[in-house]
C-alpha cells in the first residue's frame, strides 16, 4: 500500500529554514515511528514550505519525504492555491493509493480535499471550537481556518477522530468517523533515565503554550493557599506571548518563587523532566487529545487534568489520573494535595496510566489501526 501523508514540517512552522532535517508535530512523529515498523507499506510525507530547504529523501526504509516550495502568495491569501497545486503535481508522480491530511490548522486539509484520490483526515485541533472559545473574528486567521475546516470535513471519505470530543464536533459534517487516539513517541515508553532525588521538593510540570485556553494563570492563583502549607515547585514549559495574558503570567511568576517558566522544551528534555516529575498538571479549558497527557502516562507520571473536551477519554478519575474543573479553581489544589500527600495513590495512578499507554498509545498499535482504516476506505471506494 502506498500512502501520501500531508503534514506540516515544523521548520516551516517556526521559520527555521536552515535546519537540514525535517521535523513534525509530536503526534505525526509518533505515527511515523509506527509506520516504519510495518511491512508492505510505502509512506510518502509531503510538506509545503514558504522557503526552499534541503531535506533528506528518506526518513526510514519505507518512508520518503517531499518538501514542496510554495511562495508566500500561494498560501492563505489565495486559499492555499499554491499548496493545492504543488501537492497535486507531486501526487501525480507518487501515484498513492490514498491521501491522509493531518490537521485543519493550516494547508494540509485543503490541499488534500482537491485531490481525486481516496482521502481521510485527522483532526488534531478543533479549529471551529477554538475560534468560538476565543471569539476570533471571521476574517482573522483562525476565523478563516475554521471556515476552511467546515468546507473540508464533508469532502473526505471519513475523519479520524482522536477523541470522542472530536467525534461530537464533526458529526454534523463528516461522512464517517473512526475513533483512534494519537500515538506517543517510543521515547516516552523507555525506562526513566534517572531516579527522583528524594531530597528535592515535589515537581509539578505544566507543559502547554501559555494562553487563556490552557489556563495557567488560574492554576497559579488557585495553588497560592497550598503553596503556603506545602513545599513544591511548579515548572511551566511552552511558548509565552507578549499579549495581556502572557504579561499577566510573567507578573504572577515574579512574586512566586515556587513557580518557574522554562520556555519551549524539546522531546529529550521533556523526557528528562518527566524522570524528575511528581505529577503533570494540565488546567486546560479546551483540548482534544493533549499529547503531554499521553506522554506522561507512557512515562509513568501521574496526571491531573481538566474534565473538558477529549481529556476524559484518557483519564478515568482515580484510575489513570485525577480530573478537575477549570471553572471551579478550588478543585485544583485539592487534586494536587492528594497526589503530594498520598504516595500510594500517586503510584497507583502512574501505573494505571502506564498500562493504558501501552495498550492504547504505542506507535505500533496506532500505525496498525491506521492501515486498517486505509484498507476500509480503499475497499469502499472500489465498490462505489
Amino acid at each position: 500500500m502506498r500512502v501520501a501523508i500531508l503534514t506540516t514540517d515544523s521548520r516551516e512552522h517556526f521559520g527555521n529554514y536552515t535546519d537540514p532535517k525535517p521535523s513534525f508535530g509530536t503526534a505525526p512523529s509518533a505515527l511515523f515511528q509506527g509506520f516504519a515498523t510495518l511491512p508492505n507499506l510505502e509512506i510518502h510525507i509531503l510538506s509545503c514550505t514558504q522557503q526552499p530547504m534541503s531535506s533528506p529523501p528518506k526518513l526510514a526504509e519505507n518512508i520518503w519525504f517531499h518538501s514542496l516550495h510554495v511562495p508566500k502568495f500561494g498560501w492563505l491569501r489565495t486559499g492555499y492555491a499554491g499548496c493545492i497545486l504543488a501537492v497535486r503535481k507531486k501526487l501525480r508522480e507518487i501515484q498513492p493509493d490514498i491521501v491522509h491530511g493531518q490537521g485543519t490548522e493550516r494547508d494540509c486539509a485543503i490541499s488534500a480535499v482537491f485531490q481525486k484520490i481516496p482521502k481521510v483526515l485527522t483532526i488534531h485541533g478543533n479549529i471551529r471550537a477554538i475560534t468560538k472559545l476565543h471569539r476570533h473574528s471571521p476574517l482573522s486567521f483562525w476565523g478563516i481556518q475554521s471556515q476552511l475546516e467546515a468546507f473540508c470535513l464533508p469532502r473526505f471519505a471519513g475523519v479520524i477522530c482522536i477523541s470522542k470530543y472530536t467525534q461530537q464536533q464533526v458529526s454534523d459534517l463528516a461522512k464517517k468517523t473512526w475513533l483512534l487516539p494519537n500515538a506517543a513517541e517510543t521515547l516516552f515508553f523507555e525506562p526513566r533515565p534517572t531516579a527522583i532525588d528524594p531530597s528535592a521538593p515535589p515537581l509539578v510540570l505544566v507543559v502547554a503554550n501559555v494562553d487563556r485556553r490552557k489556563n495557567q494563570n488560574a492554576l497559579i492563583q488557585a495553588l497560592d493557599p497550598l503553596a503556603h502549607n506545602l513545599k513544591f515547585i511548579v515548572k511551566f514549559y511552552g511558548r509565552c506571548g507578549e499579549d495581556s495574558y502572557g504579561k499577566e503570567f510573567r507578573s504572577l511568576l515574579e512574586t512566586r518563587p515556587w513557580c518557574f517558566w522554562g520556555g519551549m522544551i524539546g522531546r529529550e528534555n521533556l523526557r528528562n523532566e518527566f524522570a524528575q516529575a511528581t505529577v503533570l498538571f494540565l488546567p486546560t479549558r479546551e483540548d482534544n487529545c493533549p499529547m503531554v497527557v499521553l506522554e506522561a502516562q507512557a512515562s509513568r507520571v501521574p496526571v491531573i487534568a481538566s474534565n473538558v473536551g477529549g481529556v476524559p477519554d484518557f483519564i478515568e478519575d482515580g484510575v489513570t489520573g485525577l480530573l478537575t474543573n477549570p471553572d471551579l479553581p478550588s478543585t485544583m489544589p485539592i487534586a494536587l494535595e492528594k497526589i503530594l500527600s498520598d504516595k500510594v495513590l500517586a503510584a497507583r495512578l502512574a501505573e494505571g496510566g502506564r498500562k493504558q499507554a501501552l495498550a492504547r498509545f504505542h506507535p505500533n498499535i496506532i500505525a496498525t489501526r491506521h492501515v486498517e482504516i486505509y484498507r476500509d476506505v480503499l475497499s469502499a471506494s472500489k465498490l462505489s
